[in-house]
């Protein structure tokens, strides 16, 4: 086989290219199978057109066909991507070569063309470039983070709003600076910033939380997440960050971790009040009036009895204001909830004080952990109250007490099947002075408290109060 038929067979065998002759006018004169599967035209149908059948009407318009012959010949080839237009009309983004072919007289034979359909990786870039501009306006739009990247020598590359928000910096200013400019001299002269790089390189990523600087020199509280980034071979490309001020937070968060301090030195001063009562009540005047009992019945096994039943009613007084002291003792003192509990010091206030009052009484508790200490008994004084309530207004013969774990807290209700209250209550009512009483502790210890009820209807109290520690700040 002569070479040249070697290489029409190859030509002719191609399928991914549309290889074709065309004369010195345009016209074609050659067609491969590659131009068929492409452009859609028969071979016996093609020969002989001008090549610009293959052109939108605009580019025909604007003797595009033309000038691409022109300039091959002028320059020796020419280079092109645009649209091309098949047999049925539909159009395909094509990649085309065009060749001027001289003899060795340098007479002009003719032009090679070969064409490439390159629809699907044009539509494939473009969607990678709509993707990375979606990706850029999602980045460069973000102004609750500042997101930027540093290459590998930690110099600033990218800058997006909400990191000059954030540290006050313009982009123009701050590109190509090291990173360290955020950092308070203290850390600096610590090697922080690049002990930071480093361990981002040594395990991909580093998250911090430490006072950063403002372009104005003042001082932010922030969360920085910093990213390493290698490219397929492994190599270091740079890295991402990701800054968030969370000034407002540790502020509120310090704020949370004071107001709990003062809450638990608040409640720890009541329960001690509340003890030194309970012992002076108990040691001076139940002890006191046990005293006058004991010699008032011997006064009454000594008079005369005429006299004996208003000794005797004087005795039955003492005796019965002593049980009233004692249950205030109890009342001001229950059960240690420290050494036994919230649940069972409720159980046990259930069953020592209120299970006189006739009342049936019903305790569930799922709770996740024991409340803190202070928690646990503004829990316990809360409920305390509402008991007291149902006792003084209700008029109920059921109270239910239910405790559970929800939102990093306790939940607590007190039910009971009452008359209920009207709503609002009368500005002078006891009972109101008692509600408020409850809402105020919950709101104390950083909770809230509700109250639902109707006539006849029965009462619900509600309260949640935090129980997840306090996070400390670093």
């Amino acid at each position: 086989m002569r070479p040249d038929d070697g290489y029409r067979l190859l030509v002719q065998g191609v399928r991914d290219y549309a290889i074709f002759m065309l004369d010195p006018t345009g016209l074609i004169t050659s067609w491969n199978a590659g131009a068929r599967l492409i452009k859609g035209y028969r071979e016996e149908e093609i020969l002989g057109q001008h090549f610009s059948v293959f052109y939108p009407a605009e580019d025909i318009a604007d003797r595009k066909p033309e000038r691409e012959l022109e300039q091959a010949i002028t320059q020796g080839r020419v280079e092109d991507e645009g649209w091309r237009v098949r047999k049925d009309g539909t159009r395909f983004w094509a990649n085309v070569v065009i060749t001027a072919l001289f003899d060795g007289a340098g007479e002009l034979r003719g032009f090679g063309k070969v064409t490439r359909d390159m629809t699907e990786r044009r539509a494939a870039e473009e969607a990678l470039r709509a993707s990375e501009e979606r990706f850029r306006l999602l980045v460069h739009g973000v102004l609750d983070y500042g997101i930027f990247m540093l290459d590998p020598g930690g110099h600033i590359i990218s800058w997006n709003d909400g990191a000059q928000r954030i540290k006050g910096y313009s982009e123009e200013e701050i590109l190509g600076q090291h990173f360290s400019v955020f950092y308070p001299a203290e850390d600096i002269a610590d090697r922080k910033p690049e002990r930071e790089l480093e361990q981002a390189v040594a395990e991909g990523r580093l998250e911090d939380e430490g006072w950063r600087v403002r372009k104005d020199g003042t001082r932010f509280w922030a969360n920085v997440v910093i990213t390493a980034l290698f490219d397929d071979t492994g190599e270091l490309r740079g890295f991402g960050k990701v800054t968030r001020d969370m000034t407002e937070r540790r502020a509120a968060e310090q704020a949370l971790s004071e107001r709990r301090r003062l809450l638990n030195h608040l409640v720890e001063a009541q329960e001690l009040e509340r003890r030194r009562i309970a012992w002076d009540v108990h040691d001076d005047s139940i002890q006191a009036m046990v005293a006058v009992g004991m010699r008032l019945q011997l006064l009454e096994s000594r008079l005369p009895d005429e006299h004996r039943p208003v000794v005797h009613l004087l005795e039955e007084s003492v005796r019965a204001s002593v049980g009233r002291l004692r249950n205030l003792v109890v009342h001001l003192r229950p059960t240690t909830i420290d050494q036994h509990g919230l649940v069972p010091a409720l159980a046990g206030y259930l069953q020592d004080v209120v299970a006189g009052w006739d009342l049936d009484t019903d305790l569930s508790a799922d709770l996740a952990q024991e409340p803190p200490l202070p928690i646990a008994i503004t829990i316990f004084r809360i409920c305390q109250e509402a008991l007291t309530n149902v006792r003084k207004h209700a008029q109920a013969t059921h109270v239910e007490i239910t405790l559970n774990s929800k939102d990093g807290g306790t939940l607590t209700r007190v039910s009971d099947n009452g008359v209920g209250f009207p709503d609002p209550l009368p500005d002078n009512s006891y009972q109101q002075f008692g509600l408020l009483e409850m809402r105020e502790r919950a709101e104390t210890a950083g909770g809230w408290w509700s109250a639902t009820s109707s006539p006849d209807t029965g009462t619900t109290v509600q309260f949640w109060l935090p129980t997840a520690p306090a996070q400390e700040s670093r």
